[in-house]
């Protein structure tokens, strides 16, 4: 037969704290004492303290001073407290530390005005206890059933648990809170040792034939530790001493496991243990506390050593050191980041390297920093991409005076203004909360400093795109590119480290008169190259597409003999540009207007109206479509003779209008210098 005892039976911290400075306190007066219910549930450690002459009282009014009057780990409410100073009794709190941090909690979250929600027994003491620092207004539920059943809050909600209460229940009954109501914030009040032990009796019931739970018939923790138990190991017996195991055959066991609740003394533990042994014929000469301290290991402050989370809520994570006590790190030494998220970030069961900060905190617990040893190796890091210099992540956390400062391998680094970027920055809080690729570029170890660069990195990224770029640049390569800057004249784009212009004519097919009407700084576009001169480092894009051409479009709808209907967009003293759609004018000839000779056009044309015309010639290519509106409708001036017309058909244009009907019709620009 094998044993298989687990190494967080018995007392708890909060317990064994209690437990003492009863028997201190029987030792060292004289005076009655009492204690406001059983000091644990315990039998056997209640019979003891009662043949020193501690009585077990229900209530305040049973105690008759003068007295000094206890208060056991699970604690009490303000009331009571008061109803017992108010008889002149002397109360001594020995109430559990993880206790009063909820007690606290509850108050200070009840007086903000937020509605307390407690998970647990509603009639085990601890609970009544809490209860009570909220004026017994909490709704106290121990299912995920029971959520339901609760009535519509508009109030916030503050969850807190039952010290000893199951982890699994705990989440459930979270997840249907949230789903019910959306202003909850909850706190993880499960006590690690319940949590440690709980997981541990997990692991151990998986792996027996038969196992053994000691601990008192009305302790809670116990209770839960069998129900845990049982559901992996059929043969799971509760007991209270030695005296109870049960009578079967241990032999045909190959391995039993044996656990105990918080308010078991380890003399009971033992007691079972050497009976176990008995029944085996086997010697264990070690007892349970032997065992426990020879596996324990040791610790001193400033000691760097490795632990394993099992355990953590929103301000603090529990860790499990191979100590006789846990560890607790304070969220602000667990980690430098502002946007630090436990529940996403923490894993229980994961190994970690800690900082001894204090090996005892007054309260039993060791205080550790994970921070510190960050910061130890971190200074490693920060040194050897120095001396290599090679880039290192950080995470801007705030702006300061002159620059930036963030964090990398949980050492700080200051980032000046004039080095976060290679462009101007007017408000450096764009950086923060953003990561960074910094090269470090001074290193002060005595003086704690760090200097980094971005604007390194970023200008030797650019040179690097922006050789590929030139030695593999060609007419016609596309290219996706971002819209840096926008001026009169088009748009500069940045294609991977160098910049090209697309002039305004290139960007759309219709007529624009700032590139703001068709993109903006920051827009992602795919420009394709017009033409580069790798001399003067100048390359022309297009941005228009061929397939949008609105010409080509027109070649597919219109034929000469068509009319259409459009719009009068420009008079000119020898003619009309109607647009026939958006980015296709043609022109109408003076001559083509009226059957009378006209002045000028604006005689019975004006912008905007909308007349018919026929089309009379089509090219394409040239980008040129004749109209007649005297074909269809003329436009007579009112009153007017017929004369002839102003310009015969087929007459040559005035040679001084030439240019600009091309530039009108083609939407061609001649002039180099612009592009």
């Amino acid at each position: 037969m094998e044993l298989i005892i687990a190494d967080s039976a018995g007392f708890c911290f909060g317990v064994n704290n209690a437990v003492k400075i009863v028997f201190d306190l029987a030792a060292e007066t004289n005076e009655r004492i009492y204690t406001l219910g059983p000091i644990i549930h315990n039998e056997q450690v209640v019979d003891k303290l009662a043949e020193h002459g501690v009585v077990t009282i229900d209530n305040p009014d049973e105690a008759e001073g003068p007295a000094k009057v206890i208060i056991r780990a699970h604690g009490v409410g303000p009331g009571t407290i008061k109803q017992l100073q108010e008889r002149g009794l002397e109360v001594v709190n020995a109430s559990c530390p993880y206790v009063v941090k909820i007690q606290k909690l509850v108050s200070e979250k009840y007086k903000d005005g937020y509605q307390i929600i407690i998970i647990g027994d509603k009639k085990h003491p601890e609970i009544i206890g809490i209860n009570g620092w909220c004026d017994n207004t909490a709704y106290i539920i121990e299912t995920d059933e029971q959520v339901n059943s609760l009535p519509h809050m508009e109030k916030n909600i503050c969850v807190v648990a039952q010290t000893t209460f199951i982890r699994e229940k705990w989440e459930k009954i979270i997840k249907s809170l949230n789903k019910r109501f959306e202003n909850v914030i909850k706190f993880d009040t499960i006590c690690n040792a319940t949590d440690k032990r709980q997981v541990e009796a997990e692991k151990i019931s998986k792996e027996v034939d038969m196992m053994l739970v000691i601990g008192g018939l009305n302790s809670s923790n116990t209770n839960k530790l069998y129900e845990i138990c049982r559901s992996n190991c059929e043969r799971t017996y509760k007991i209270q001493t030695a005296s109870d195991i049960p009578p079967v055959d241990i032999k045909k066991f190959k391995k039993i496991g044996i656990t105990a609740g918080a308010s078991t003394p380890d003399w009971v533990i033992k007691e079972v243990i050497h009976k176990m042994s008995e029944l085996d014929k086997q010697d264990f000469e070690m007892s349970f506390a032997d065992a426990f301290e020879s596996s324990l290991v040791t610790l001193t402050t400033g000691q760097i050593t490795k632990g394993r989370i099992i355990g953590y809520n929103q301000s603090e994570v529990f860790v499990d050191l191979g100590f006789k006590s846990d560890g607790i790190i304070p969220i602000q030494e667990f980690s430098n980041d502002p946007d630090f998220n436990p529940e996403k970030s923490l894993k229980v069961g994961d190994e970690i390297d800690v900082f001894v900060v204090r090996v005892n905190d007054g309260e039993g617990n060791v205080v550790l920093s994970k921070t510190k040893v960050d910061a130890v190796k971190g200074w490693d890091t920060i040194e050897s991409a120095f001396e290599t210099k090679k880039p290192v992540a950080v995470k801007i956390t705030e702006k300061v005076n002159g620059g930036v400062i963030g964090i990398s391998s949980g050492v700080k680094i200051f980032i000046p203004a004039s080095q976060i970027s290679d462009r101007f920055v007017k408000d450096l809080s764009e950086f923060v909360k953003q990561v960074l690729q910094v090269q470090i570029i001074e290193v002060n170890k005595q003086k704690r400093k760090v200097v980094g660069s971005s604007r390194v990195l970023i200008e030797k990224n650019k040179e690097a795109a922006s050789n590929e770029i030139w030695n593999s640049i060609e007419v016609g390569k596309t290219y996706n590119g971002v819209v840096k800057s926008l001026m009169d004249f088009g748009a500069f784009v940045d294609i991977g480290g160098v910049d090209g212009l697309v002039h305004l004519s290139e960007l759309s097919w219709n007529k624009i008169k700032h590139p703001s009407e068709v993109v903006k700084v920051g827009d992602e576009v795919v420009v394709s190259v017009l033409e580069f001169d790798r001399d003067k480092k100048r390359i022309s894009l297009g941005y228009k597409k061929q397939a949008d051409n609105p010409w080509n479009k027109a070649a597919e709808k219109y034929e000469v003999g068509n009319v259409i209907t459009g719009k009068v967009v420009r008079l000119v003293p020898f003619g009309a540009f109607v647009e026939i759609e958006q980015g296709v004018d043609g022109l109408v000839h003076i001559s083509q207007i009226s059957n009378v000779r006209l002045g000028k056009p604006g005689d019975v044309l004006k912008v905007g109206q909308m007349v018919e015309a026929k089309i009379t010639e089509l090219d394409i290519e040239a980008k040129k479509i004749s109209l007649s509106i005297k074909e269809v409708n003329p436009i007579d001036p009112v009153g007017a003779k017929k004369e002839e017309a102003a310009v015969e058909p087929g007459e040559e244009i005035p040679t001084e209008h030439k240019e600009e009907m091309t530039n009108t019709i083609g939407e061609s620009l001649t002039d180099e210098d612009n592009k």
